[in-house]
């Protein structure tokens, strides 16, 4: 069962810089290839950045050349929640931490192998957790 975290808007604006609360609680989108973590390649765990979730893995980050890091699949199905995006004249699907309700970014179905999936997401909503890499 997931413990939802619920703030009110001024609790949020308190502890996330004035991006994080435009894209993770407004809906908002960084630049393309603006982001920190967009060409990131350390191992560790992304996590959202409201709340903590541990989201994705960096072992299924790959390049997409769209701009936003992109992951193949999150760390549990149950993590993330998907809902319909008719913004902007075009229809997309959401991805939203289902912890906090954070929009994360979209998601696409140009993805690798097997799943065929892109979680294309905004480096503003992630937090890596960094871990050392075993090699």
């Amino acid at each position: 069962m997931i413990q939802k975290v619920i703030k009110s808007d001024e609790e949020w604006q308190k502890i996330l810089t004035p991006e994080q609360y435009r894209v993770a609680r407004g809906k908002g989108t960084e630049r393309a290839f603006s982001g920190e973590y967009c060409e990131a390649h350390d191992p560790g765990i992304y996590a959202c950045v409201c709340c903590g979730t541990e989201l994705f893995e960096s072992t299924t980050k790959f390049e997409s050349g769209t701009g936003w890091p992109s992951f193949a699949e999150p760390i549990e199905e149950d993590r993330i929640r998907l809902e319909k995006d008719y913004s902007y004249g075009m229809f997309r699907v959401e991805v939203l931490c289902n912890v906090c309700d954070a929009h994360l970014g979209h998601v696409f179905n140009d993805g690798p192998p097997p799943n065929g999936m892109r979680y294309c997401l905004n480096s503003v909503s992630l937090v890596l957790k960094r871990t050392v890499d075993s090699e």
